[in-house]
């Protein structure tokens, strides 16, 4: 069912676990503004500061719909947008005075831009002592690199994960989304949400918490450097394969298809082989433990693709599914956008956009059961919420008039 921007406010006024926050974002694309947004779909009071002249960039990336980028309208929902040239001393003066009653400001731009700008962490704390700030950057405020512009790309291979990611006869390749970016911002909102439980609980003061892209990856990368501290052992892309722990790989089906099977549990691993006809190796002593499984990765890899091969993708998955042995497709967007499961844990939630054409987003993670998250309208009109937001804090209309008659709101 379509919901509308004005029965999703209605719902929004329920109380949410973050309401009252007021958050202050000064930032663009995605490392920042995607740690605001997620603080946003749990109530938090989000006011976005964006240039006069274009806005945030993100609002013409990717496909557009009459002009207006529908990753925007996703990444944005819940935010107030207010236009200020942030270079002007005159808004200079109007963040200090919304980051004066601001809880949170989040920011992720060059490490030293905002002290230039007067408004780093010293100028905002001396205004606001319990003010807690979130510094989002490439490489983090301090070491050799911190001056160094910084994108997901380059965080993504300097903490580790383009090299292991692909297969070991060709180049390294990405992901496939900016995940150094959304790492980052994860990380930034637990810093905030220990930030204010330590302000809250043990009577803390404001702190600032520094977040970099390419450490957020490293924070995920595994065992990778105790493997090489400790033995000399430097991970390698393996494909589609989960080296050391067996089998757990990639098959292609008779159909053309991919089936990924997870039998690596001991117990599973029996199961996998009894649904495909194979008791011998389920008997087999030596690969009852993952350790004498690893020894023969090649013979159970070949023997579990020679299986697949004979059969469809749906006639794999309900052996397999019926056997309790983890296993799935490749979805593609089609297939999630489809999938009964996501549509029955609200993963796709339609809504309308200002010239009523639907737009599907993807639902609220995580899911909390007293206080959900909810969207309580789209990624807002370049401004929409100038006039609003800067009246709340004192300036005045003819204030305003002059702002926007020098370009500076």
């Amino acid at each position: 069912m379509t919901q509308t921007v004005q029965e999703s406010n209605q719902e929004a006024k329920q109380e949410q676990a973050l309401a009252g926050v007021k958050v202050l974002e000064l930032g663009s694309l995605i490392a920042g503004p995607y740690a605001s947004a997620l603080l946003a779909q749990f109530g938090a009071d989000v006011v976005k500061i964006e240039a006069p002249k274009g806005g945030d960039p993100l609002r013409s990336w990717r496909k557009l719909h009459e002009g207006t980028s529908l990753w925007w309208y996703a990444q944005s929902r819940n935010k107030k947008s207010v236009t200020l040239d942030l270079k002007s001393p005159e808004a200079q003066e109007i963040v200090r005075k919304l980051a004066a009653e601001a809880d949170v400001v989040i920011e992720n731009f060059r490490p030293g831009t905002l002290e230039k700008w007067g408004l780093g962490w010293e100028q905002l704390s001396a205004v606001n002592p319990k003010l807690i700030m979130l510094r989002v950057s490439g490489y983090g405020q301090t070491g050799p690199f911190s001056h160094r512009p910084g994108f997901a790309a380059i965080a993504e291979c300097m903490g580790g994960l383009r090299y292991v990611t692909g297969y070991q006869d060709r180049a390294p390749v990405r992901v496939g989304v900016s995940l150094g970016d959304t790492l980052a911002s994860l990380y930034g909102v637990i810093g905030v949400l220990m930030a204010l439980h330590h302000l809250k609980a043990n009577g803390g003061k404001g702190q600032f918490i520094d977040v970099a892209l390419s450490e957020a990856v490293l924070a995920v990368m595994e065992s990778l450097i105790p493997e090489y501290a400790m033995t000399g052992h430097v991970r390698e892309r393996t494909g589609a394969a989960l080296p050391g722990i067996v089998p757990s790989n990639t098959y292609l089906c008779g159909d053309g298809r991919y089936v990924v099977i997870a039998g690596n549990g001991d117990g599973i691993f029996k199961r996998l082989m009894a649904a495909m006809g194979r008791q011998d190796l389920a008997d087999n002593p030596e690969l009852e433990h993952n350790d004498g499984r690893v020894r023969h990765t090649e013979m159970l890899d070949g023997a579990i693709q020679e299986w697949a091969g004979r059969h469809d993708l749906e006639t794999i998955l309900g052996v397999l599914e019926t056997a309790s042995v983890p296993c799935g497709r490749i979805y593609t967007a089609e297939d999630i956008y489809n999938d009964a499961h996501f549509r029955a844990r609200e993963m796709i939630q339609r809504f309308q956009l200002p010239d009523g054409k639907p737009i599907d987003l993807p639902g609220i993670v995580p899911k909390l059961s007293a206080t959900p998250g909810k969207t309580a309208w789209l990624g807002p009109k370049l401004g929409e919420h100038t006039k609003e937001v800067l009246e709340s804090i004192g300036v005045t209309p003819e204030q305003l008039m002059k702002l926007r008659e020098a370009g500076l709101a």
